[in-house]
């Protein structure tokens, strides 16, 4: 703690670009990316396939990433032994653990104990990632004890620490509103330490640009941290726009796989769409968080 008794705020530069915005992968999606490539086969999705696919999205594409996300189940170690990450681009863990549940494919989450953070960090990781399901008729408790313990335990690793809570409809069923559930979770969980916010885009980026961008000054004005988007349930190509928007609304980047390389999933020839679409996208995204970070 300084002198003054603020804490300093955290060094996030291994995860961002020199303009000081983020424009981060993902490729933590775990039986969500097999039920993607299940789309496009009539044969079993064996791990070895999604495997495959994330260590050839990290190798051709992390050269354009300021930090790539991975998940232990399917990547993490094989992206470690295999070099796969390019120098520069910082390394994050997930450490969540997915259950299916209440007729979705991730209908629980907890903290994922398998993922040691003093192990990962040894393996060349700099930070650790938590997804938080917010539903509206669910005791907060649960949620703010984990992501504290979360970031807590990221604090004693020396690793940075990244919340993702995102909006889920009601246990109880009935009529629910997706983006007041958006903007609540920033308010129960954007102030618990966690040194970066990963947010749903308000409206999935499609509505009246206003109102996207005065729902994203309410995400800057709830949460402590710098925040980024995810692309989740944004249509590919209103992502850009999105990113835009919410930057120029006090966000700092992205920390997206989907808009960057779900086209990819069942080409004929993956790593050929990796090279050209999926990098020409993810270079257009860093171009569009350089130019709107450094205004």
């Amino acid at each position: 703690m300084s002198s003054s008794g603020v804490a300093p705020a955290p060094d996030l530069s291994a995860l961002a670009r020199p303009s000081g915005g983020f424009a981060m992968l993902a490729i933590d999606q775990r039986e969500a990316l097999r039920n993607m490539f299940a789309e496009h086969q009539a044969q079993p999705v064996a791990d070895e396939q999604v495997t495959a696919f994330k260590l050839a999205a990290a190798r051709i594409l992390t050269p354009y990433a300021s930090a790539v996300l991975v998940d232990r189940q399917f990547a993490f170690d094989r992206v470690v032994a295999e070099s796969a990450v390019a120098p520069g681009c910082g390394l994050i863990a997930a450490a969540d653990d997915f259950t299916s549940a209440h007729g979705e494919l991730v209908g629980e989450v907890t903290i994922d104990r398998a993922v040691d953070p003093h192990q990962v960090k040894q393996q060349g990781a700099v930070a650790m990632k938590l997804l938080v399901l917010y539903r509206p008729d669910t005791p907060a408790r649960p949620r703010v004890a984990m992501v504290e313990e979360f970031v807590d335990t990221c604090r004693a690793a020396g690793l940075i620490s990244i919340i993702e809570p995102v909006s889920r409809a009601p246990l109880g069923g009935g009529e629910w509103d997706w983006d007041a559930g958006v903007l609540a979770a920033a308010r129960e969980l954007g102030r618990l330490g966690a040194d970066l916010y990963k947010a749903e885009v308000p409206m999935r980026g499609q509505g009246e640009e206003d109102e996207i961008r005065k729902r994203c000054a309410r995400i800057s004005a709830t949460v402590d941290s710098p925040w980024v988007v995810l692309s989740s349930g944004v249509p590919q190509d209103v992502f850009p726009t999105a990113v835009e928007l919410a930057c120029a609304e006090g966000a700092s980047g992205f920390l997206a796989g989907r808009a960057v390389w779900a086209s990819c999933i069942g080409a004929a020839d993956v790593e050929r769409e990796l090279e050209g679409p999926a990098a020409a996208r993810l270079q257009r995204l860093g171009d569009i968080v350089d130019a709107a970070v450094g205004k």
